[in-house]
C-alpha cells in the first residue's frame, strides 16, 4: 500500500492543518439545518478527497451509499440526470447518501445547470459534495448553493511534522536536507509529499535526495519548469519544458511557479525567483498557454539567462 493511502486520515482528529477550515465545517455540519450540499475548493493534493470522505462518514453515510464522480471523466449531462434519478432512492447501509463529485470544474456548464436542480432542494438523506480546484470555473448560482470551504496546503513546519511521523511509524530516519528538498518540491501538498517520501525510502541513503528531485519532476511537470526559470537554464531548455505542457492547466501551472518561488525568496533573496513571480502574477484566464508561454520567455530575457 501506498504510504498515501495508509496514512490517509480517516477522522477530523487526524487532519494536519487547516484548523480554522475544520473547526467552521465541523461546526455547521452539526447544526440542525446542516449544509447538504458543500463546495471544497484547493489546490491538488491538498486533501480534498480524503476530507469528502470524512464528512460523508461523519454524516453517517456507509458503504455503496457513497459514490464518487470524477468530473474529468465524466462530464456529460446524462451523469448528472442519473445521479438525479438515483437520489430518489433512500439509502441502503446508512443513514443517507452521499455523491462526490471530484474535479468539479470539468463538468460541461449543461452538466451544471442539471446539478443545480438537485442542489436546490435535495432530499433530507442526500448530501453532495464538490470538490475542485478552480472555483471561478463553476456558474454562479451552482456555487451559491453550497456552503463553500477553502483547503489549504499545510505550511512547511506542518509538513515537517507528517514527514517526520511517517518516515519514524516506517522505522526511517530523514536528514533536514532531504526534508528540505521534499518540501519545497510539495510545495504544502501533502499527497505529492508522501509520493516523493514513498519512492525515497525504497533505496540507500546516498542516494535519496537525488530520487527526491527526480520524483518530483516525474510526478508534476511543472516542478521541471520552476526549477529551469530559477536556475537560468536559458530559452531553448525552458521551451522545451514548456512543449511538454501544453496539456496541462496553464493556471496551475503558474500557481506552481509563485508556490515555488515565493518559497526560495523566504528563504534568500534571490532576483530570478522574483522576475518569475512578477511576470506570472496575472492570471491566464484569458491567454491561456500562450500567456504561460510568454511569461516564462519574460523571465528568461529579464533574469539574463
Amino acid at each position: 500500500m501506498s504510504l498515501f493511502n495508509k496514512y490517509r486520515p480517516k477522522s477530523f482528529e487526524e487532519i494536519l492543518g487547516n484548523e480554522s477550515l475544520l473547526a467552521a465545517l465541523q461546526a455547521d455540519l452539526q447544526k440542525e439545518e446542516c449544509p447538504h450540499a458543500i463546495l471544497l475548493s484547493g489546490q491538488v493534493g491538498c486533501g480534498k478527497t480524503s476530507l469528502a470522505r470524512i464528512i460523508a462518514s461523519e454524516v453517517g453515510c456507509k458503504g455503496h451509499d457513497f459514490r464518487e464522480v470524477d468530473s474529468a471523466d465524466f462530464r456529460g449531462i446524462d451523469t448528472i440526470r442519473e445521479i438525479r434519478k438515483q437520489a430518489q432512492f433512500k439509502p441502503l447501509e446508512g443513514d443517507c447518501r452521499v455523491w462526490l463529485i471530484d474535479e468539479a470544474h470539468q463538468m460541461t456548464k449543461d452538466a451544471q445547470n442539471a446539478l443545480l436542480k438537485a442542489l436546490e432542494t435535495p432530499p433530507s438523506y442526500v448530501y453532495y459534495i464538490l470538490a475542485t480546484t478552480d472555483p471561478d470555473k463553476l456558474i454562479d448560482t451552482v456555487k451559491s448553493r453550497c456552503a463553500k470551504y477553502q483547503v489549504n496546503p499545510l505550511t512547511d513546519k506542518q509538513m515537517f511534522r507528517l514527514l517526520r511521523r511517517v518516515a519514524k511509524d516506517e522505522g526511517q530516519s530523514l536528514d533536514d536536507e532531504l526534508m528540505e528538498q521534499i518540501i519545497l518540491d510539495s510545495q504544502g501538498r501533502p499527497r505529492d509529499a508522501l509520493q516523493i517520501l514513498d519512492q525515497v525510502l525504497s533505496v540507500d541513503p546516498g542516494q535519496r535526495l537525488s530520487i527526491a528531485k527526480k520524483q518530483a519532476e516525474l510526478q508534476n511537470k511543472s516542478i521541471e519548469l520552476c526549477r529551469a526559470l530559477i536556475q537560468k537554464a536559458g530559452w531553448k531548455k525552458v521551451g522545451n519544458i514548456l512543449a511538454g505542457l501544453k496539456d496541462e492547466d496553464p493556471e496551475r501551472v503558474r500557481r506552481a511557479v509563485l508556490g515555488y518561488c515565493s518559497a526560495i525568496l523566504l528563504k534568500d533573496d534571490n532576483s530570478t525567483a522574483g522576475v518569475a513571480m512578477e511576470q506570472m502574477i496575472q492570471p491566464f484566464y484569458n491567454t491561456g498557454f500562450p500567456g504561460l508561454v510568454f511569461a516564462s520567455y519574460s523571465t528568461v530575457k529579464l533574469s539574463g539567462s
